[in-house]
């Protein structure tokens, strides 16, 4: 089987996540070609075999869905490409091959993130978003085969688009993703030295609106009066200036929110860290929180509980989904309940010990190798479903 994958969204989190770490299993999977469409620069560090070939291909935001409609059709002929799995919200109309489609973009059916775009008078953005949000639905109708990496999320895609949807949960590798050794960089070693003796807590994202960080940032003033004077320090993995995060979300709202309450010495911007030395960030820190309020997913709550950490989550569906009894939760837009689920974890050390144990437990759920095998059972029926209509078709000739 020749399996055609168009990952030209990948260019940073989820996407980039996704395609890193199911490329190996799909080249460890004999009687398999696997072709990849990327942009240029995506494609260093991702695993190469013989059985794995990548096209390159350099397309603006802008272009793309039109490039995809229009020259995949050709590549996918040209190639001799058997099944095509499309990873980015976005199907071809007219697929020449059974078509898997990946959605994994909530920000669609969020009616949370249209009104954070209002508020922050980002009108250019939401009229973008509601004209995507169109493609995607139409795309979950495209395709031969949606697929959704939550069982929250798929049940939100069937009530938004009304069609079905299949659950094929994202996974993780726990070994590939501790094994980079290469030393973090001096800067970020410095002030993670800085932070040392503080109730250290983690967010890992490059900022942008969904991941709600103006919530996390509200929440340090309370916090820190919550825990009597012991000092707290949020390390995030990006930093909040314009030109340092992906995409087009402008952090300088952020920045200011962190001034105006006097929180500088609170918030710790590492940067962005290479996704081989996460690892060395997570078990730096003593408590994993997000608030963001719309996800599919989370990969980085997986690698929490994977590296041992205790996790404070907002109230999400998917949440809860993905960590259980691992986390405790708050609303999503509470600063305050934030700052108290914190305070009264740190308070607590048997529980987070607990939490900790949960976690790790739980983050074994979730396999690549597993998720791999599933959609590639997926291609399987329907090449098998066009071969039996391509034979009744010819029977009744």
């Amino acid at each position: 089987m020749h399996l055609f994958i168009n990952s030209l969204a990948a260019s940073a989190g989820g996407g980039l996540t996704y395609i890193r770490n199911v490329i190996p299993h799909l080249a460890a999977t004999p009687d398999l070609r696997v072709t990849v469409a990327l942009e240029p620069g995506v494609r260093k560090g991702l695993h190469s075999s013989t059985n794995t070939s990548f096209v390159e291909l350099n397309v603006s935001s802008i272009r793309r869905f039109w490039y995809e409609q229009v020259v995949l059709l050709g590549l996918l002929r040209d190639r001799g490409a058997d099944v095509l799995l499309s990873t980015g919200n976005f199907a071809l109309r007219r697929s020449p091959v059974p078509q898997i489609l990946l959605s994994r973009n909530s920000l669609y059916t969020s009616p949370d993130f249209y009104r954070d775009l209002i508020l922050r008078r980002e009108y250019r953005a939401w009229l973008d978003t509601r004209i995507k949000a169109v493609l995607a639905r139409r795309s979950t109708h495209w395709a031969d085969v949606t697929v959704a990496p939550s069982e929250a999320f798929s049940a939100e895609l069937r009530r938004w688009a009304g069609c079905h949807v299949q659950t094929v949960h994202h996974g993780f590798d726990a070994e590939a993703f501790a094994g980079g050794s290469a030393p973090l960089a001096a800067e970020t070693e410095e002030k993670l030295a800085a932070a040392e003796g503080s109730l250290k807590l983690l967010f890992v994202s490059h900022y942008n609106y969904y991941r709600n960080f103006e919530t996390l940032i509200r929440a340090l003033p309370l916090l820190h009066d919550r825990l009597s004077g012991r000092a707290v320090k949020l390390l995030l993995t990006c930093k909040l200036a314009a030109g340092e995060n992906p995409g087009t979300y402008r952090p300088q709202a952020a920045a200011k929110l962190v001034h105006e309450l006097g929180v500088s010495d609170l918030v710790v911007e590492l940067g962005a860290i290479p996704y081989g030395q996460l690892h060395q960030i997570y078990r730096r820190a003593d408590i994993y929180v997000t608030a963001a309020y719309t996800e599919t997913f989370a990969h980085p709550l997986v690698e929490a509980m994977a590296s041992g950490l205790p996790v404070v989550a907002s109230d999400l569906a998917v949440h809860r989904e993905i960590c259980g009894e691992a986390a405790i939760y708050f609303a999503r837009f509470s600063p305050v309940e934030l700052s108290e689920q914190v305070a009264q974890l740190a308070g607590a050390p048997e529980t987070a010990r607990r939490m900790s144990a949960l976690g790790v437990e739980r983050s074994r759920q979730f396999s690549w190798k597993e998720h791999v095998a599933k959609i590639l059972q997926i291609a399987r029926t329907l090449l098998e479903q066009r071969a039996a209509q391509s034979h009744n078709r010819r029977g009744l000739a």
